[in-house]
């Protein structure tokens, strides 16, 4: 039977991370959905591409946190373990 403890035990910015990826990859398909139209000159430029760009940027810094969340609980477990 496996340990239970062990099956949460995940870094602790892994969920900002995967939140951010999601956000960011939503965005980006939204983005080349948008965009597909506008190469072939079937539609005026739409403004709502800037929103598009914003929740790119939103899962990219939401992303990012979840890296410094990471790597200040590394941090913190090598200074616990000298």
């Amino acid at each position: 039977m496996p340990d239970k403890t062990q099956t949460n035990s995940a870094a602790p910015g892994d969920r900002l991370i995967r939140a951010g990826a999601i956000v960011f990859f939503i965005g980006a398909v939204a983005t080349l959905v948008t965009v597909a139209p506008l190469l072939l000159d079937t539609t005026p430029f739409p403004t709502y591409m800037f929103g598009l760009s914003m929740l790119m940027g939103v899962g990219f810094l939401v992303a990012g946190a979840g890296v410094l969340q990471s790597v200040a609980a590394g941090r913190r477990q090598a200074r616990a373990g000298r």
